[in-house]
């Protein structure tokens, strides 16, 4: 299971022209399921989000996490982040979850934020979408389990 965080000042996903998901300070969350990724996994992953600390505290250090700071987040599920580039031209998608399986997992790690507090915003599984954000840094990491 694969995030993109995005440290961002605000962001928002539009969905047929009409706003699903839209924060200020926190972390834009771009979320890619793999092949045998399961809860466990989702769990992990929620936890090291939420706690990864890459806002600044009153000495300018990147010592605290979204929560910390009062911060929100927006998960957008993003399938492309598992695609095979090693080789060609063209992205392969073979390593990605099932449908059902990426959304019953992208569902599971959004509840998961929710129960941890987080103020959690989405997008909509398996739509076409329009992100737009305001990357604050620019601050962005990939995380992995």
């Amino acid at each position: 299971m694969i995030a993109l965080i995005q440290r961002v000042k605000q962001a928002s996903v539009t969905v047929d022209q009409q706003t699903t998901g839209a924060i200020g300070t926190g972390l834009l969350v771009l979320l890619g399921v793999e092949q045998g990724d399961d809860q466990a996994k989702a769990i992990k992953l929620c936890e090291k989000v939420s706690k990864y600390r890459i806002f600044a505290d009153q000495q300018g250090k990147t010592n605290l996490n979204v929560q910390q700071v009062g911060g929100s987040v927006l998960v957008v599920s993003q399938f492309t982040l598992v695609a095979d580039t090693d080789k060609g031209l063209r992205p392969g998608f073979s390593r990605g979850a099932s449908p059902e399986q990426a959304e019953f997992l992208y569902e599971f790690f959004v509840d998961a934020c929710k129960d941890r507090g987080l103020a959690t915003e989405t997008g909509r599984f398996g739509c076409d979408m329009q992100v737009s954000l305001v990357n604050d840094g620019p601050m962005t990491f990939w995380l992995q389990v």
